[in-house]
């Protein structure tokens, strides 16, 4: 698969940005430039090659995280073009935790936007290094050195520029590569195509020279050498520098900035030699760790194809011609068609059936799959999003994948009778697929609801039910995922005890049950002494208030952030049992949960909008009515940003209402912040619905 291809010349690289940077047009045209393609797919034709599914080629947004393979200058880049929409925010986190480098872009006219700091925190938190890549230059009020200091300044990241633009909007012309110090200039037709290399122009030689001293000084602070010639006015040859860069990119110190407009194909080959030149190969990062599933036992795995076997499933993928596809990131070793690998996080072995080096949605078979390289296995039958697969000889546990929990969820049904069987069996796929999805039938109004990360990924769900898997399938409202919490700690004692002939059941304890602070989930504590009551009777404690806390007293929604400590009880040497404990935690856990009183919390949602100033008042006005926190309200050239917090029950519909009220003229981004507690009154209402909806039921 390689084709002499050394692991150090292998770069697995992702695409990140907010929506509508240009990350789908910049991977066509890496695409068209390193031969992969010889016709550049336009997002806006729906013709983008890595924008394969329908919904996004009717939408000119990428939904799925589409992987591809190109060569450049000798070396093997692959390439995962991830989603900017929020509401695809697991695809971005998923990419990230397998991949060794990402390029960062930035709209030279918007800057740093929202999801872009999502997509950064993301990169931050997995340690992945980053280039930055200016794009769309050609747009009227690009603004290069402005979305270098937002970089700084909003990100924290040391951005520093490696090329300067030549012109800007329409008199954009090309760039100065500050490395080599020379001008290149794009021609026009044919589509940018052609590149001339030239002198830089006299009136842009001291801004050049400014700019590269500036370059060489953030690179100098970081190696020692580089520092005393810096100091000494001495000129560092050409390799000197491009390895300190690369070892400060490496290192997250030091954020190469490039631009281009990819659009009309200006800056790509430059940010091609910059990802070949500044981002990590496999063997540039430390070895992967993780642990014997057993002992907890920390192992090393190194990046080499003579280690043993070791890869990520990061993705699960439904396919109708070949079943199921698993991607996976192989961290060590060689995995082999025909090889029975252990699937370690669950304990089952795998027959490994197919290999793929993947194209968007179009597959090449290969033999193996080497360490460094991405591809998608047909085989893994039991394998989820998450899990590590190994050689049965050598197991190995590997960092799972962390996603976001669902806000917003909808009911749906079948049209007919004939639907019934296929919406369960293509939501079980579909859920299989998309960790940040659920599904749930309500055990009060019988309900299948399915949940997601917002409105357009619920969409999008329906539609591939619809047209992937020929279901006929009717929805309800959106609704918002609801929890219930505790509002004070009491302490409190439940005896179970029933006699119904022969053996009869006891329990008792005795507990205290208090809030968590938000966001600290359930805990559970026991300080019991002298062996009152045994562990596996505990056990059983813990999953009857479990059982009790899937459905809270108040509205039936789930409970979350509560501690509850149990500290005394008792048992029978005959009448108790597991399951007498059980029923004794679920039932003494709801007495306890009345005594302390109950709360409604609601997800509450970061709001940006970015709008005309003279609509700012009306927006405000707007948004205040939702029960809105405006926050902090900026200039971005002409436009107003206002930043607020604001309940999801309120924000149902808001695209509509912002484009009447803005004349067309608005947008807003919207993400999960935090749970907080709903008012009392509208609490009540939510809670009297409920309960008529089940009563109708």
């Amino acid at each position: 698969m390689r084709e002499n291809v050394g692991i150090d010349k292998v770069r697995n690289i992702g695409l990140m940005a907010h929506i509508d940077a240009g990350k789908t047009t910049v991977t066509e045209r890496i695409l068209f430039f390193t031969g992969k393609t010889h016709k550049i797919g336009e997002v806006h034709d729906g013709a983008a090659t890595m924008d394969w599914m329908a919904q996004e080629r009717e939408r000119g947004i990428t939904i799925t995280s589409a992987a591809t393979t190109a060569y450049w200058r000798g070396h093997r880049i692959n390439i995962i073009d991830t989603p900017g929409h929020v509401d695809f925010t697991a695809e971005v986190e998923r990419s990230l935790r397998v991949l060794d480098g990402a390029v960062a872009l930035f709209c030279a006219v918007g800057g740093v936007e929202p999801q872009s700091e999502t997509v950064w925190r993301q990169a931050e938190k997995y340690r992945v290094p980053r280039i930055a890549f200016v794009n769309k230059m050609d747009r009227t009020g690009a603004d290069f050195d402005r979305v270098v200091e937002e970089i700084r300044k909003e990100l924290g990241a040391n951005a520093v520029p490696v090329v300067i633009p030549i012109g800007a909007e329409a008199g954009f012309q090309g760039v100065i590569d500050l490395v080599d110090m020379r001008a290149i200039y794009y021609d026009d037709s044919p589509q940018g195509a052609v590149i001339r290399e030239e002198e830089i122009p006299p009136e842009l030689l001291d801004r050049a020279r400014e700019a590269r001293a500036l370059m060489i000084e953030r690179a100098s602070e970081l190696d020692d050498d580089l520092m005393e010639k810096f100091l000494n006015e001495e000129l560092p040859e050409r390799e000197e520098l491009v390895g300190v860069i690369r070892q400060a990119t490496i290192a997250g110190r030091f954020i190469p900035v490039l631009c281009g407009a990819a659009f009309k194909n200006k800056g790509v080959r430059r940010l091609l030699d910059a990802i070949v030149d500044y981002l990590p190969s496999p063997v540039d990062l430390p070895p992967v760790i993780g642990a014997r599933s057993e002992e907890n036992e920390e192992i090393v795995r190194n990046p080499s194809d003579d280690s043993p076997l070791a890869a990520l499933a990061f993705k699960v993928q439904a396919d109708k011609h070949i079943g199921k596809l698993t991607y996976v990131r192989v961290y060590s070793g060689v995995l082999r068609v025909g090889d029975t690998v252990l699937n370690s996080t669950r304990g089952k072995p795998q027959r490994v059936g197919r290999l793929f080096e993947m194209h968007a949605n179009h597959r090449q078979a290969v033999e193996a799959l080497h360490a460094g390289d991405v591809g998608a296995v047909v085989g893994l039958a039991d394998t989820r999003t998450g899990d590590t697969v190994c050689s049965p000889e050598h197991p190995i546990v590997l960092e799972s994948i962390d996603f976001p929990a669902p806000v917003i969820g909808v009911a749906v049904a079948p049209e007919t009778r004939a639907d019934r069987d296929k919406l369960s069996h293509a939501l079980a796929r579909l859920a299989e697929e998309d960790p940040t999805f659920t599904v749930r039938s309500s055990d009060e109004t019988g309900e299948v609801v399915i949940s997601g990360m917002g409105e357009l990924h619920l969409e999008i769900i329906l539609d591939r039910l619809r047209r992937e898997f020929s279901v006929g399938v009717k929805s309800g409202q959106p609704q918002v995922a609801y929890r219930e919490t505790i509002l004070s700690a009491v302490d409190h004692e439940y005896r179970h005890v029933k006699q119904t002939g022969g053996r009869g059941q006891y329990a008792h304890m005795v507990f205290r049950i208090a809030p968590n602070k938000p966001g600290g989930g359930f805990q559970f504590e026991d300080e019991i002494t002298g062996g009152k009551i045994t562990r596996e009777y505990l056990r059983a404690i813990e999953r009857g208030i479990l059982d009790a806390m899937a459905k809270g007293p108040y509205a039936g929604f789930p409970m979350v952030d509560i501690k509850v400590t149990v500290y005394d009880g008792s048992m029978h040497e005959v009448d108790s049992s597991e399951q007498a404990f059980r029923t004794c935690g679920m039932m003494g856990f709801r007495e306890a949960c009345k005594r302390a009183g109950l709360s409604l919390l609601e997800p509450v949602m970061s709001v940006e909008v970015t709008v005309p100033e003279d609509y700012t008042g009306a927006v405000t006005g707007s948004l205040a009515a939702k029960r809105g926190k405006i926050l902090a309200m900026d200039r971005k050239g002409n436009a107003a940003v206002l930043r607020a917090r604001v309940p999801l029950a309120e924000m149902f519909g808001y695209a509509s209402e912002l484009r009447n009220i803005t004349s067309g003229r608005g947008s807003f981004t919207m993400q999960f912040e935090h749970y907080e507690a709903v008012p009392y009154s509208i609490a009540e209402e939510i809670v009297a619905s409920r309960r008529e909806k089940a009563a109708v039921k």
